[in-house]
């Protein structure tokens, strides 16, 4: 469980389930029923850009390190963000109008602010998948596919994207069930330990030097692209560097790879809950020693956030319970 607590009562839990497992599919350490499918969401980026390392589309459109990180990214919308989308729709010969991805408002509210004062609509530029879509459209032009209707289950792309997720999860197409994801492109579901040991393999690739190397150090070196402001994938790879890479996905999942062991994280909030996936992901990466003490503490506001009232007073928190301690005996 995740608890909230208030006062001295816990007034709500969120049942969590977690695998951590290696690359080789060995379980180091699990909580909960780690069997259940579990749609990847947003955390299946790292693996849909990957494809632009491959084929060399990096190169041939001469994208920079941010904008591969973006391709990654569940963004806040930013200036930043924005800005990065539109450049790599630019170096593709491609422009907004191709964005297959709903329009919705930054989810920065900063940004939003901007947005409604300057009396400017969201576009779907804004749209927190939005360097996702650009990856893809850039990847189809240059590719030589057209690019319409690149969402669709039956577009290359889209295959594409089936393809890594059973090269890493080891699952094999026919045991991938499909579903549309919140931007529309396809979302695929795997047991939650092959999630976390797809995280775990694509760790061991960048390690031996493969291309998703390239991923991650871009996810790494430019983690401010993944997120955002104060956003917890973003926060936990700027303290913890390149030892551990992370992806945040919807209704309470989040991958991560711990770098340098080919150890694989995935993380289920049974509800869906955001808050209490958060708070589990610090506490596991730390339980693994992927994050030290020092580095746990200077992400309490992810891993043990407090509750607060309308007046800014500190009326309760959220804590992890639930207990990883055989993965810490192989440390």
């Amino acid at each position: 469980m995740v608890e909230v607590v208030r006062g001295d009562i816990v007034e709500s839990r969120h049942r969590v389930h977690v695998a951590v497992v290696t690359a080789d599919g060995d379980i180091i350490a699990s909580v909960g029923d780690i069997d259940q499918y579990t749609y990847y969401r947003s955390a299946a980026k790292p693996m849909q850009a990957l494809p632009l390392v491959e084929e060399r589309v990096v190169e041939r459109l001469g994208l920079t390190v941010e904008e591969l990180a973006l391709c990654c990214a569940s963004h806040e919308g930013e200036p930043e963000h924005v800005a990065g989308a539109r450049s790599i729709l630019e170096k593709a010969g491609a422009d907004e109008s191709m964005l297959s991805c709903g329009a919705h408002a930054p989810y920065s509210p900063e940004a939003a602010g901007v947005l409604a004062e300057a009396g400017e609509a969201p576009g779907r530029i804004h749209n927190n998948c939005s360097g996702k879509h650009a990856g893809m459209i850039a990847l189809a032009v240059s590719m030589g596919w057209d690019p319409t209707d690149y969402h669709r289950a039956e577009h290359p792309v889209q295959c594409r994207m089936l393809e890594e997720v059973v090269r890493f999860s080891g699952i094999p197409v026919e045991g991938i069930p499909t579903g549309v994801d919140g931007c529309g492109v396809v979302c695929f579901a795997v047991p939650l330990r092959d999630m976390a040991r797809s995280f775990g393999t694509f760790a061991r690739a960048g390690d031996r030097g493969e291309a998703a190397g390239r991923v991650v150090d871009a996810m790494t070196t430019a983690p401010f692209m993944v997120g955002g402001t104060g956003r917890t994938c973003t926060v936990v790879m700027e303290v913890a560097g390149d030892r551990v890479f992370v992806k945040l996905g919807a209704e309470g999942v989040y991958g991560a790879g711990v770098r340098g062991r080919g150890w694989g994280v995935a993380i289920k909030v049974e509800d869906g809950g955001r808050r209490a996936v958060e708070v589990a992901l610090i506490h596991t990466l730390h339980a693994l020693g992927a994050l030290t003490d020092e580095e746990a503490r200077a992400l309490r506001a992810h891993g043990h956030p407090d509750v607060r009232n309308t007046r800014d007073e500190i009326v309760g928190e959220l804590r992890p319970a639930f207990d990883l301690t055989p993965a810490t005996t192989l440390i």
